[in-house]
């Protein structure tokens, strides 16, 4: 079993935060929170939200330094494609009638940074 440190941890809160001050900034938006911490066979989708027709799926990334660059750049080639995946299970058996997107927000130092559609299927 993996030994968890006090790093891991500190960064398993921040990340937590993090995903609760995206959800409350969606919700300001209108947006409707349908799934958090979606987990399926490719991974985990950090938030399903839906606003009128469209359907976006969310990875939050929480830093307070940039000492490894900013958080948006640590989603990278391998996150993408499990994203994509994630989607196509999540909507498999069901009729979409939506517009589906990828977005991302940044949670830096307290501030949110948001990407709506920032990469592709």
């Amino acid at each position: 079993m993996a030994k968890v440190t006090n790093a891991g941890l500190h960064n398993k809160k921040l990340g937590i935060k993090g995903e609760k001050k995206a959800r409350r900034y969606l919700k300001l938006r209108f947006w409707k929170i349908l799934e958090k911490n979606f987990k399926c066979p490719f991974g985990e989708v950090d938030i399903i939200a839906k606003r009128g027709r469209v359907v976006a799926f969310v990875e939050v990334k929480t830093r307070l330094s940039d000492k490894f660059g900013m958080p948006s750049e640590a989603v990278n080639a391998e996150k993408r494609r499990r994203y994509v995946m994630c989607a196509k299970y999540y909507f498999s058996g069901k009729t979409i009638d939506c517009t589906v997107r990828f977005d991302i927000i940044e949670v830096f130092r307290g501030k949110i940074n948001y990407f709506a559609n920032a990469f592709e299927a």
